[in-house]
């Protein structure tokens, strides 16, 4: 990439696009449209917002009362961070007019345009947003099943997963192994597994010298490589070892029983096991009929309305992105071109082509910061890079400049979570 824009005007770039979402009077002839969105995370409560602001009828289905974001939770696990800052509430959404309701959803019929919950509800629809965030594949690693969480979290869902590890890791002696296992592309946040080692391996070498972290990769490239590598060899030598696909990191089974993670020539005995899987858009995505194959759900890149199901948007995680990663920054940018497409379609209007900001902050200790930042725009059916746009952080950065990346990070997270959930 070419050399990156300052952070906060990223950022303003990024905040314009819902800007202009808000500036958009009701919808005067669809101001009963009634809107549906699943998932109240980045994605869903942005667009929730912006769509009642609108005018609109918007109802939010939510399953969990208070909702624990994923950004910052590798902090929580290296005991750098509390829990109870990473949770926040829907009361923000409530003041702007949307109906939320706490419940699973558990089937769309996309033809009678209804939502059914868990409890048996049915929720009317005239326009349908799916954020549903990301499943975890159970299948995908032989070992690996929904009672292998409980002894090798995960944590790719912050919550108690969150905590498990967290605690896990505060209750290893000195001188046990942790090992980490990263999957293949695409999963959610790309950079985040190797922030996370990063953290652990910040945590290891201030709490427990003598502990070491192997990180087992299924892939041999990576977002930031050459920054989180260098920082690596730099802060923690002893700590940390990286293993690619091409020297055996591929795992090819768990026991969790033991603690052994297993790859086609090596068996490491884990004191802690932290087993990142393949992933999926999450289960509502396939009960409505929006994920292909693969697993995740190709749209519109002007409208991120689904290629499968007319009347039904898919935002955040769950969308097939192109080249823009699965991030928060990234779900949040999208809810705000999403809902300004759904305004001017109910208007029957053609929605104008978009611009879409990244950008991906990394911690490799509490202040050290790296970033990656891409400008996006549909082409091919997809959204792509615009080249020339973007940058990353300098490879030879002085230590100021890390740290000042770090309060970048920090600034970020304030800001999106304000304007998401509310002050």
């Amino acid at each position: 990439m070419s050399a990156r824009p300052h952070r906060r005007a990223v950022l303003g770039t990024t905040l314009a696009l819902g800007a202009s979402a808000l500036a958009r009077p009701a919808v005067a002839q669809g101001a009963a449209a009634r809107i549906v969105v699943v998932g109240g995370g980045f994605a869903g409560a942005t667009a929730a917002r912006l769509l009642a602001q609108a005018g609109l009828a918007v109802t939010l289905v939510e399953a969990d009362e208070r909702y624990t974001v994923c950004p910052f939770s590798n902090l929580v696990i290296a005991a750098s961070r509390p829990m109870e800052a990473q949770v926040f509430g829907y009361e923000a959404c409530r003041r702007d007019g949307v109906e939320v309701v706490h419940a699973t959803a558990r089937a769309v019929d996309t033809a009678a345009r209804r939502v059914t919950l868990a409890t048996g509800a049915a929720l009317p629809y005239d326009r349908l947003v799916l954020a549903p965030g990301i499943d975890i594949r159970f299948d995908a690693v032989p070992g690996y099943d929904e009672a292998a969480v409980t002894l090798m979290p995960h944590a790719w869902k912050a919550g108690p997963q969150t905590i498990l590890l967290r605690d896990r890791l505060a209750a290893m002696e000195d001188g046990g192994l942790v090992v980490m296992t990263v999957p293949a592309n695409p999963y959610r946040c790309p950079p985040g597994p190797y922030e996370r080692a990063s953290l652990i391996a910040h945590y290891l070498k201030s709490r427990k010298p003598r502990s070491k972290l192997i990180v087992l990769d299924a892939k041999d490239t990576f977002s930031k490589q050459r920054l989180f590598q260098a920082a690596w060899t730099d802060l923690y030598p002893a700590h940390l070892e990286y293993v690619p696909l091409a020297a055996g990191g591929q795992v090819s089974s768990v026991e969790p029983a033991t603690g052994t993670v297993a790859t086609d020539f090596e068996r490491y005995r884990a004191a802690v096991a932290n087993v990142i899987p393949p992933q999926r858009a999450g289960a509502i995505a396939a009960a409505a009929g929006v994920a292909d194959r693969s697993g995740w759900c190709p749209v519109d890149p002007t409208t991120f309305e689904s290629r499968l199901q007319p009347g039904t948007h898919v935002i955040g995680d769950a969308a097939i992105g192109g080249a823009v990663p699965k991030s928060a920054f990234a779900a949040n940018a999208e809810a705000k071109v999403c809902a300004a497409a759904i305004v001017e379609l109910l208007r029957g209007r053609q929605p104008a082509e978009p611009r879409l900001v990244n950008t991906c902050y990394s911690l490799v200790a509490p202040d050290y910061g790296i970033s990656v930042a891409g400008v996006y725009r549909p082409a091919g059916g997809l959204l792509a890079d615009v080249p020339g746009a973007g940058g990353i952080s300098p490879l030879d950065a002085e230590p100021a400049v890390r740290a000042q990346e770090a309060r970048y990070a920090e600034a970020w997270f304030r800001t999106v979570t304000s304007e998401v959930f509310g002050p």
